[in-house]
């Protein structure tokens, strides 16, 4: 390495930033340039350091890791080395990853014209080299050592298996830096791993390892930033599991109770039960999650009373929230607010008898929206109301996918302090509230962050030895489906529908 070289990065990293935009330079902020001075600096004294860089999400962490890569392209293009990146996908975000270098590559006045891409994976520079790999549990290794830096991207969502076995060996004889990369999630991640094992190194010879950035820090460099994550607070609530862990840094477990106490209690409203619609104007809609039960079993009572405890079946239930549309107005949310005003639930009713009752209700109510499960064996009874109420019916259908969305955005409506529950509680609110104490989530492993949730398969009642249900709690969820369904507030005055979980959801 020639001494030219390291005295142009000693001086400052802010010379890195002037490879992109032909000369007008992308000012890396302090944050960023805290963590690029350390990699470099482990790459070029040959230290061999395991660092651990953590920042919010749309805070500037691909553009820091392609400068990085390009400066070092940049310094060792005489002398040689090689760079290993891993994403825990090929499609979309190692794709995403090389597609970014490039951009920077090409917009260098130098280095646009020295560059050239190999085997369709590999980005060389003269001698010196960026290797980019897919860390998906299926993706077919191969073999590469990493002389310069070996860097695992999104290393919450790579497997901590994976990586020892195929990924860790290859700077095993090299010294090479070492760089984990991403956003905070549970502690049993592969991110978290070595996350504490920086902060264990700090301990031992005070060399800074762990480069921790929450939403406030980039919020006081960049002030569009500060605005927009408070718009996610206030749309998602503080403490919902992405919010903490995408802009706050937050670790969340893993596996846990999907109603905590603190949660429970922002879901209590003040608002009377109501038996027929209230004031003028008044906006309705009807939640129903139907049963999965046989069509042929006897006609069961037809009541918004609970039925027998001990081993009943899967219940239809039915939740009716009145739709609070002045929220639509608040800059922050966007959203409207729903108001749980009445339960129904039937056991052994025939989807024939149950088209009759919900036609009856949702006129009833006179029912602006009425979601209704659509799977299995739902899809006839949806089908039919479809028919019936022309412009008011949308059917949701269970799959793993939208029943983790429904369950992130029922517990964005539940933070943001967009659901409420009646009071006093009767027998039904009573059973809704047992089926949200027993409730479990999970989330799995990898980029995905697919949530299973609802109650645990086979659990029972620890004192009735009652078989557990989550009928009403799903009923209860579907309101998230509202979320993406367009409001009006005001004849003439319609709010496009719009994804609650929109800036969230790209996050995975």
């Amino acid at each position: 390495m020639q001494r030219d070289d390291y005295l142009l990065y000693k001086n400052t990293l802010q010379r890195l930033t002037r490879f992109a935009g032909s000369g007008a330079g992308i000012d890396l902020r302090r944050y960023q340039q805290e963590a690029g001075e350390a990699i470099i600096q482990s790459v070029m004294q040959r230290r061999g350091d395991s660092l651990v860089v953590m920042l919010p999400r749309q805070s500037g962490k691909n553009e820091l890791q392609a400068q990085v890569e390009a400066f070092l392209l940049y310094l060792y293009h005489r002398i040689g080395g090689d760079i290993v990146k891993v994403s825990p996908t090929f499609k979309p975000q190692t794709q995403n990853a090389m597609r970014r270098l490039e951009r920077v590559l090409e917009n260098h006045a130098v280095l646009k014209r020295m560059w050239r891409k190999e085997s369709g994976y590999i980005y060389r520079v003269g001698q010196a080299r960026v290797i980019f790999l897919s860390g998906d549990p299926n993706a077919k290794v191969v073999g590469a050592t990493a002389s310069l830096l070996l860097e695992c991207d999104e290393a919450q969502d790579v497997g901590a298996a994976k990586w020892d076995k195929d990924f860790a060996p290859m700077a095993a004889s090299t010294r090479a830096t070492r760089v984990f990369w991403g956003t905070s999630w549970t502690s049993q991640t592969l991110l978290a791993r070595e996350l504490r094992a920086a902060r264990l190194a700090e301990q031992q010879d005070g060399r800074r390892r762990a480069f921790v950035c929450s939403a406030e820090q980039v919020g006081a460099e960049v002030p569009a930033y500060a605005a927009f994550v408070q718009e996610q607070v206030a749309r998602f609530g503080r403490t919902h599991p992405l919010v903490r862990t995408q802009y706050f840094s937050e670790e969340i477990d893993e596996q846990a109770g999907m109603f905590p106490a603190e949660r429970l209690a922002r879901m209590q409203g003040n608002h009377a039960k109501e038996e027929r619609p209230g004031s003028a104007g008044a906006v309705y809609a009807l939640l129903v999650d139907v049963a999965s039960g046989d069509e042929d079993a006897a006609f069961g009572a037809l009541a918004n009373t609970a039925s027998q405890p001990g081993g009943r079946r899967d219940a239809t239930a039915c939740t009716v929230v009145r739709v609070d549309l002045s929220t639509l107005a608040d800059e922050l949310l966007r959203l409207p607010t729903y108001r749980v005003v009445q339960r129904y639930a039937w056991v052994d009713v025939r989807h024939s008898e149950l088209y009759a009752v919900l036609r009856a209700l949702a006129e009833h109510w006179q029912a602006r929206r009425v979601v209704i499960d659509a799977t299995g064996v739902g899809a006839g009874l949806a089908s039919f109301l479809e028919k019936a109420l022309p412009g008011v019916v949308t059917p949701f259908i269970f799959t793993s996918r939208s029943k983790s969305d429904l369950g992130w955005g029922f517990l964005a409506a539940i933070e943001s302090g967009r659901y409420l529950e009646y009071a006093p509680a009767d027998e039904l609110q009573r059973r809704f509230w047992e089926e949200c104490r027993y409730a479990e989530m999970s989330v799995q492993e990898g980029p995905g962050k697919l949530m299973r949730w609802g109650a645990p398969p086979g659990g029972r009642d620890p004192l009735s030895g009652a078989a557990l249900h989550d009928d009403l709690l799903v009923s209860a969820a579907l309101c998230a489906e509202l979320d993406r369904l367009p409001w009006g507030l005001g004849e003439s005055h319609v709010v496009a529908a719009q994804d609650p979980l929109e800036g969230l959801r790209d996050i995975y």
